[in-house]
């Protein structure tokens, strides 16, 4: 479970998400990417089950990096619990994603084979994405 170490707040509030991303929409480090098409919100856990999907549609072999990270902690009240008495507790880490940002970088596959992995790892993910290559 990937998740900061310590954090400014232990609390944040929930906040909205406005334009696009100017840094952050061209790859880096691989030839091959899934970006997002739209705005939202993805928790640790579905960054995990993406980057375990297109690593085991790699058989182990190629390249992943991972170019967001679940920094913003989630609260949440137990259940059957009555209305007000305060914030709940962190239950939760996620990553706010805009549009147009680069999720998953890839390198050392061919092309069939990343666009597969790219396609799996989409359904884990409750945003839409698009694959892109570098030119």
């Amino acid at each position: 479970m990937l998740y900061p170490k310590r954090t400014k707040f232990h609390k944040y509030q929930k906040g909205r998400f406005k334009g696009c991303k100017a840094d952050g929409t061209q790859l880096c480090f691989g030839k091959y990417g899934m970006k997002s098409c739209e705005a939202g919100r993805i928790s640790y856990q579905a960054i995990e089950a993406a980057r375990r999907a297109i690593s085991r549609e790699f058989r182990r072999n190629g390249q992943i990096w991972v170019r967001v990270f679940a920094d913003i902690p989630i609260s949440s009240k137990p259940t059957e619990v009555r209305m007000g008495k305060g914030k709940g507790n962190s239950t939760g880490w996620i990553a706010r994603v805009v549009e147009g940002q680069i999720l998953f970088e890839m390198d050392g596959v061919s092309l069939s084979n990343a666009q597969q992995a790219a396609t799996l790892a989409a359904h884990k993910l409750c945003l839409s994405t698009k694959f892109v290559q570098w030119f």
